[in-house]
């Protein structure tokens, strides 16, 4: 059916992808340690519809991106539905309006039939004869997931032409409704056993939710290499041929042994979560399955959809604890980015903590792991240095009193509950920090900031994925000192990133912060020569004169702004002040609409002047990462370094980035596998068609010596004595006092207001 349109598709998207994916022989996983798996060999990666987190499931896209991304043995699974004619198509659901275009195409051709005695309505296969779906075209089925290349017109395919445009290593049919086409006429052990019986089909595993099913078609499978797995449902949900729930038919195991090799179970089967989404302890499922002789396949692994909170929005994380706890190991994973559980057994499993690093590439906390609590906490530095970070940052405010403090905005309002305290009258608004208002540290002393309350930040809240609430207020903040004397304190940090802004306004309103970073590096030991390094950031150049003509700190030029590229004389100027530089991901791989379109030359021109590139921020969470990198963090890390060429991140996950740096696919040279290559800028962004391109966007600036000179900072401002807002008198203090404010505007917010800016 569509032969034509199919292999002409095929054979575009297939130069396509060739040409996005460095596509080698991968090794398989050979690390020496016996698998918990029932066999003992490596767990199996089933590509589920192909890779159909980004194409549209069953379609020609997403079967040859999961053969390209995936282990050399990776399994392609097909949902198997009879057209009304009996011929088996691969297609994700039994309604076929909700990955195509059936319901243009047909308008008049729905229907509405009992499945499994609920009243569906839709338009289904069964009305529609092979040679009629030929008009019909698949599209992204998941509304959270990119529709962009819904205009490739890929074909709806059979199992046949599946296997014979695809080959796949090893294919797996899942027999979904087989009741429901046999009230309808329409015999799905025929068309199974047709397809096993053809010489050029290979079928590997076949799957169903029925028990009658596959009891009927045990017998002609007895001597064959097909394996038949029964899969669980939902544990409330009725097996319609037993009459049974799920959850009962899983009580009796011994009996699934009867006509079937394997279960296929949702993953909360084995890790079952609370209501909060946390873990509880694992099952037994698959210790007692395994006694039986019983494989364990997992399901619902997806990406781009939130699991459990234990994972940090980590997938490689999630993927290694259904493969190596020390426990068990599941047999097989149903995913719908098979790139990720490829790289979770072939790179991460059985790395121990001691593993070594593979690559030269710095780990720069941002306000700690503050992905994981309230940034600029005690708990996020001690769990970032738990994570292996290389270097911890501070970026310090300056409090009412002069005392420097850590906190991830001047604005308290960010990072506190001060918006629902008693200093909620003091919003201000000052133009030549930030636009709108704010409650800044400088209104506060230090004694007075420590009665807050810290807030864990949710950037990509207005998706709805919140960081580990349980947790959101965990913590207490630190002066520079304190933080200074927990880095002293950790032999595995290389050293110390002390971040500062806003210096000029600050100096005015008679505050010397750089005076005090210095002070408190001198007091806690940190002379010029130290075992840890101290790094001092700042996006004024100015600053960092100040710190080259006092200390022998490495000095981080923070450019902040997207840019896209810079001039000779502007690196020039920078490597006069700093050693390092400080960009964003848009600047090393810009992006239109969250698709990678092109590369810039701003890191190998930074480098090839002698000049360290670190790049932020790279968080877990899937709504931050371009489209390219598939919803994984890990995917998007190795190609900022190995595509990219930079020298470290700074990140809210330290885990995830400490992790990828060891992971043993990176020591294979010339022969490291498609699912550790990576990603080509534009690729995907290549195969947009027309209809579905974003409008172009302007080039981002290059940077220029206009935008790095500054004037000397000014000197240090006096100031008058002042009242706290407690009301208490403050003696003068010299170089730091009360700031002034005012030429700053005091203006009420009501509570109502400055509380909803707080949620996450």
């Amino acid at each position: 059916m569509g032969s034509l349109r199919g292999i002409s598709v095929a054979i575009f998207v297939v130069q396509a992808l060739l040409a996005s994916v460095t596509l080698v022989s991968a090794q398989g996983s050979t690390n020496g340690s016996r698998w918990q798996t029932l066999s003992g060999k490596a767990p199996s990666v089933i590509a589920h519809g192909g890779f159909s987190g980004i194409f549209a499931d069953s379609s020609f896209g997403a079967y040859s991106l999961a053969l390209l991304t995936s282990l050399p043995d990776v399994i392609l699974w097909c949902d198997v539905q009879l057209t009304r004619d009996g011929a088996g198509i691969c297609f994700p659901d039994l309604k076929l309006d909700n990955n195509s275009d059936v319901a243009v195409v047909y308008k008049d051709r729905q229907k509405t039939y009992l499945v499994n005695g609920v009243s569906t309505k839709g338009w289904f296969s069964i009305d529609f004869t092979l040679r009629e779906l030929g008009n019909v075209i698949l599209n992204q089925g998941v509304y959270s997931r990119t529709n962009k290349f819904d205009g490739n017109s890929y074909p709806i395919m059979t199992v046949q032409e599946t296997y014979a445009q695809l080959n796949p290593p090893r294919f797996w049919l899942n027999i979904q409704h087989d009741a429901f086409y046999t009230q309808h006429n329409l015999s799905m052990r025929s068309f199974v056993l047709s397809v096993t019986r053809n010489r050029n089909v290979t079928i590997d595993y076949i799957s169903s939710p029925e028990v009658a099913f596959l009891q009927n078609i045990a017998p002609s499978f007895h001597r064959s290499a097909t394996n038949l797995v029964f899969r669980f449902l939902g544990q409330n949900d009725v097996e319609p041929s037993t009459n049974q729930t799920y959850g009962s038919l899983l009580k009796n195991i011994t009996f699934i042994k009867t006509f079937a090799s394997g279960i296929i179970v949702p993953k909360s089967y084995i890790w079952p979560v609370d209501k909060d989404l946390y873990l509880l302890p694992s099952t037994s499922l698959v210790l007692d399955a395994h006694k039986e002789g019983l494989e364990v396949f997992a399901s619902d692994f997806y990406n781009d959809v939130p699991f459990s909170f234990n994972y940090s929005y980590d997938p490689v994380a999630e993927y290694l604890q259904f493969i190596d706890n020390g426990e068990f190991s599941v047999d097989g994973m149903i995913s719908d980015f098979p790139i990720t559980p490829s790289a979770a057994i072939d790179c991460f499993a059985h790395l121990g903590r001691n593993a070594s690093k593979q690559v030269d590439l710095l780990v720069i906390s941002s306000n700690g792991a503050s992905g994981d609590y309230p940034g600029c906490t005690d708990m996020a530095y001690s769990k970032a240095i738990q994570d292996g970070v290389d270097v911890i940052d501070c970026p310090v405010q300056m409090t009412m009193d002069g005392t420097p403090i850590c906190l991830s905005s001047i604005n308290l309002i960010d990072s506190t509950t001060v918006a629902q305290s008693q200093f909620s009258n003091l919003t201000t608004t000052i133009p030549q920090i930030m636009l709108g208002s704010g409650i800044f540290s400088f209104n506060l002393s230090w004694s007075e900031i420590k009665t807050l309350t810290p807030i864990i930040s949710s950037p990509q809240s207005q998706y709805k994925l919140f960081r580990n609430p349980r947790f959101k207020n965990a913590g207490t903040f630190l002066t520079l000192s304190e933080f200074l004397t927990i880095a002293s304190n950790a032999s595995s940090l290389q050293g110390v990133l002390i971040s500062i802004e806003n210096a000029p306004f600050l100096l005015e309103q008679g505050f010397a912060v750089t005076n005090a970073v210095l002070d408190a590096l001198s007091k806690a030991g940190y002379g010029n020569k130290t075992d840890q390094k101290v790094m001092i950031q700042s996006s004024s150049s100015s600053v960092l004169m100040k710190f080259k003509s006092q200390t022998n700190y490495d000095l981080v030029y923070k450019v902040d702004e997207d840019i896209g590229g810079a001039q000779s004389s502007t690196i020039d100027d920078i490597k006069s002040f700093a050693s390092a530089v400080v960009i964003s991901k848009d600047s090393v791989f810009p992006e239109n609409s969250a698709f990678i379109t092109s590369a810039t030359n701003v890191v190998p021109r930074l480098k090839a002047a002698n000049i360290s590139v670190y790049v932020q921020t790279f968080s877990n969470e899937f709504t931050s990462q371009a489209w390219d990198f598939f919803s994984d963090p890990t995917v998007e890390i190795n190609s900022f370094y190995l595509g990219g060429g930079i020298n470290g991140v700074i990140t809210d996950f330290p885990k995830t980035s400490n992790r990828y740096r060891r992971n043993r696919c990176l020591n294979r040279r010339n022969q490291i596998p498609g699912y550790m290559s990576p990603v080509q800028p534009g690729s995907l962004y290549g195969l947009i068609t027309a209809p579905y391109l974003p409008p172009a966007e302007a080039p981002n600036p290059f940077l220029t010596e206009a935008d790095v000179n500054e004037p000397p900072l000014p000197p240090v401002a006096a100031k008058a004595p002042s009242t706290s807002p407690n009301g208490t008198a403050l003696a003068p203090t010299s170089p730091n006092g009360q700031p002034k404010v005012a030429a700053a505007a005091i203006m009420q917010l009501s509570t109502v207001f400055l509380a909803i800016s707080l949620l996450f």
